[in-house]
């Protein structure tokens, strides 16, 4: 028999590790899995140290957050482990951000923890357990295909988590499983209050775990103090307008802030590291034509780019069309459809549609943007 994760075992025969953050989302997971009676291990991930910080912010990953899945897991009486990964979360995530901010970039550091301490880190560690299968609580569709597994946006759009979640690997994609990918957000809240959670009315995680209360140049202070060197800030044409207190207080795109006076809204068009300047111009100099990519990851096939794709270059942003150009290490993208604002350091996600819905073909992280007489 097949089970429900599409294992050929009985469900009580079916091993499954769930990762279990503290939240509403992987907490409903691992008591379904219990509910449909599969042997489930709960796994949470001490990422950082939260002993002199304020965490007064909606984040994941923090103290309470242990706390609470370890509640859940005795209420539904499952196995619960905690995995101490602040050394590899330091190395692979926190000194990535303040590396990507202080090159001018606009880093997510989501997509770096699940491409390392969560779906390769945790993963090798729920292959040891010999599981049959990794279970997060993501919203993000994952289909069997024929030979491997394909990932598609969730059923609901504005959960969706697909691009965070580009750099997924096939074998990681074909042992992984998401069940909330076609269950709206409301409806696991309606779940977790019906298996009477304690989370159920919890609120979503909105801030970076690392970053108390969304303030990002606090972190890069602690760590990188001389980072925060003065500096001037030029219009298009290379004239100063005035001077800058450090490049990691700025991100492409930003208007407010500035503290530039100037008939027409200013924004920041770019942000040149090596000469320490930061740039600023019209809402057209924002405009981007083209993009370059770098450490791509490919689910899809050569034949899904002969045509033109969709590619998302924001987590909450549309998808647009896109035609990609392929080169040794790199990708060359056109984006056909008007965008504004795309900032180095940021993911392209690419998507395909076809009967099933919006299908992840993989993406790359963005290297350069080009506009109009300007590259960033």
């Amino acid at each position: 028999m097949t089970n429900s994760l599409g294992i050929k075992k009985k469900p009580k025969d079916t091993k499954v590790i769930v990762a279990m953050s503290g939240g509403v989302d992987s907490s409903v997971v691992a008591a379904l899995m219990k509910e449909e009676g599969f042997n489930v291990t709960g796994i949470t991930l001490k990422l950082y140290d939260t002993s002199n910080q304020s965490t007064s912010g909606r984040q994941c990953c923090a103290g309470q957050d242990i706390l609470d899945a370890k509640r859940v897991s005795d209420q539904i009486n499952i196995k619960h482990k905690i995995l101490y990964y602040q050394k590899k979360f330091k190395s692979e995530v926190i000194d990535s951000f303040i590396d990507s901010y202080t090159a001018g970039e606009t880093p997510i550091p989501c997509v770096q923890c699940n491409q390392t301490v969560k779906f390769r880190d945790l993963f090798k560690y729920a292959k040891e357990l010999k599981a049959d299968a990794l279970v997060t609580g993501h919203y993000v569709s994952r289909i069997q295909g024929k030979v491997s597994a394909n990932m598609y946006r969730a059923k609901d759009h504005n959960r969706d988590q697909s691009y965070f979640l580009f750099n997924t690997t096939q074998e990681q994609l074909d042992y992984l499983r998401f069940p909330l990918g076609q269950t709206e957000k409301i409806e696991t809240r309606s779940m977790a209050k019906k298996l009477n959670l304690n989370v159920a009315q919890k609120p979503d995680s909105q801030d970076i775990c690392f970053v108390p209360n969304g303030d990002y140049s606090s972190v890069i202070k602690k760590f990188r103090p001389e980072s925060f060197k003065s500096g001037k800030i030029i219009d298009v044409h290379g004239k100063q307008l005035g001077n800058h207190e450090g490049i990691i207080n700025y991100t492409v795109g930003q208007r407010k802030g500035i503290k530039i006076s100037s008939n027409k809204p200013l924004y920041v068009v770019n942000i040149d590291a090596d000469q320490n300047t930061v740039v600023v111009g019209s809402k057209e100099n924002l405009i981007v034509k083209e993009i370059k990519l770098r450490q791509l990851n490919i689910l899809g096939s050569k034949k899904d780019f002969e045509d033109i794709i969709k590619i998302k270059v924001r987590s909450t942003g549309k998808l647009l069309k896109a035609k990609v150009n392929f080169y040794e290490t790199s990708a060359i993208v056109k984006i056909l459809d008007k965008e504004t604002g795309i900032s180095p350091g940021q993911a392209c996600v690419f998507y395909t549609r076809d009967s099933f819905g919006d299908k992840v073909l993989g993406g790359g992280w963005i290297h350069k943007t080009y506009k109009d007489n300007l590259s960033t």
